[in-house]
């Protein structure tokens, strides 16, 4: 009640990006993940993007927590509105993910990581067509290291990387989520560190990505990402968002960030 009551008086006293973070931060994180994946599905039209930010870069914990908050929050079962919001391979994608079946060990076998990359191939260049369904079983189960060592047994039993193929074989919205699938595996820290860079870069900031990226990561991550950034882009993160926002809503980015 305090937290409802406390967030209706800031709605009254701030505006603009400064009230999205700063109620942003009275959430918990899985509160905040079920509250984004609701905008994008509710009302005219799907933010598949969106969910795919989320979905395709989230652990299990964090699936698990995310799927109860949802229900919690808005009485709605996440399955049943990804199922009814999205369709065709992009519906299964993301039904496999939000069961939170990935495995969450950190084991990785040879042996099943060649299996994978025989299978990938078989269902991709190897043969006429694409089966999305074994992309979407191993991309969707395994956990981040035994993809990693799935893709370089796919560079040495094969000579393509995973992501060209991927490119080659799928396109629009599975093609992203897969891509971002394998690019969390590869590097989490760099795959956001990117997001936070395309975000600001050209004319323009993505207010909306930039906080998200930010309050999703500020308890998990986000000192390695601020070094990630710096490093890739041999630039400094915080004079970045000095230079792209403004007002309090920087300096809450900037203290973010420490």
């Amino acid at each position: 009640m305090f937290g409802e009551e406390l967030e209706s008086v800031l709605r009254g006293e701030i505006r603009g990006d400064f009230e999205e973070v700063i109620l942003a931060l009275l959430d918990r994180p899985s509160v905040y993940d079920a509250k984004q994946l609701r905008s994008a599905m509710k009302g005219a039209g799907t933010d598949t993007e969106l969910i795919i930010e989320i979905l395709c870069t989230r652990v299990n914990p964090q699936i698990n927590a995310l799927r109860i908050a949802y229900n919690t929050v808005f009485g709605r079962d996440l399955e049943d509105d990804l199922r009814s919001e999205t369709s065709g391979d992009v519906e299964k994608l993301f039904v496999a993910l939000a069961q939170g079946n990935r495995d969450t060990g950190f084991d990785v076998d040879p042996d099943l990581a060649e299996e994978d990359a025989n299978n990938l191939h078989e269902a991709g260049e190897g043969s006429w067509g694409t089966d999305e369904f074994t992309f979407t079983e191993v991309l969707a189960r395994r956990n981040h290291m035994q993809l990693r060592a799935t893709f370089r047994a796919y560079k040495i039993m094969h000579d393509s990387d995973i992501e060209d193929v991927i490119q080659s074989e799928t396109s629009g919205h599975l093609c992203d989520a897969y891509l971002t699938i394998v690019r969390c595996a590869k590097d989490c820290q760099g795959y956001f560190a990117e997001r936070i860079y395309r975000s600001m870069k050209g004319v323009g900031t993505d207010d909306a990505t930039l906080i998200r990226t930010i309050i999703s990561r500020c308890q998990i991550d986000l000192g390695t990402i601020r070094e990630k950034f710096n490093e890739t882009y041999d630039s400094v993160l915080a004079a970045w968002i000095d230079e792209e926002c403004s007002g309090d809503y920087k300096k809450v980015l900037i203290c973010l960030l420490h």
